[in-house]
């Protein structure tokens, strides 16, 4: 008489799993079967994003770019940070008859600017968009002071133009703007002759009297 027995149940579980068990097991969902959760989320979320949103195209260019490098470029050339220069940017084309569009700016900051990963608050935006301001008019007449007190010559006037202009034509091209060579120029020549004009004007203003903008004091110069 043979020793074998036939596979029999323990109180662990069975001995041998049944042919039924392995194509349970093995069984896959078919399409129909599969929860269509997931893709009922992901339409949701794309009609969350407002269409304006969907069709900014303005820093495409900056696709792939991270925060940290847009930064070191623009700290390394001007006052402004990434952040600010961005939030700038947007606070200037979803602008309504209202007002700017902080709120939707803010939610939407991830799909607009490829380098920003966060979503900020209206707060936020509005604290960045008056950072850049007030570096702008610092910048400004740090600038203009420069042009006229004399320091500069009319040559090197024109080359500083030629400089800060090139950064500036850059920043624009990054933002989607088509510069043709002939605009270039003529931009260029308009802007050098307007500061060759300020340097005249502010040498002319130095020899008379000057009135402060503080005081109202008239001063012999």
């Amino acid at each position: 008489m043979s020793d074998e027995q036939p596979p029999t149940e323990t109180p662990d579980g069975p001995a041998e799993e049944r042919p039924k068990d392995r194509e349970k097991n093995t069984r896959t969902e078919t399409p129909a079967e599969q929860d269509p959760t997931d893709e009922k989320v992901v339409d949701k979320t794309e009609s969350t994003v407002p269409t304006d949103v969907q069709k900014y195209e303005r820093f495409k260019k900056m696709d792939g770019a991270t925060y940290d490098r847009v930064n070191g470029f623009l700290r390394d050339r001007t006052y402004i940070t990434a952040r600010e220069w961005a939030i700038a940017r947007l606070c200037a084309d979803f602008r309504t008859e209202t007002g700017v569009e902080m709120t939707k700016i803010g939610e939407n900051l991830p799909e607009l600017v490829p380098f920003m990963t966060d979503t900020y608050t209206p707060q936020a935006v509005n604290q960045a968009r008056s950072s850049f301001e007030g570096k702008v008019n610092k910048a400004g007449a740090t600038f203009l002071y420069g042009a006229m007190s004399g320091f500069f010559t009319a040559e090197e006037l024109d080359e500083l133009m030629y400089e800060v202009t090139e950064v500036a034509k850059f920043l624009l091209e990054v933002e989607g703007v088509d510069l043709a060579v002939a605009e270039e120029l003529d931009a260029e020549d308009r802007i050098s002759t307007v500061m060759r004009e300020v340097r005249e004007e502010s040498a002319r203003l130095r020899a008379e009297e000057v009135e402060c903008p503080h005081c109202g004091e008239t001063h012999d110069v």
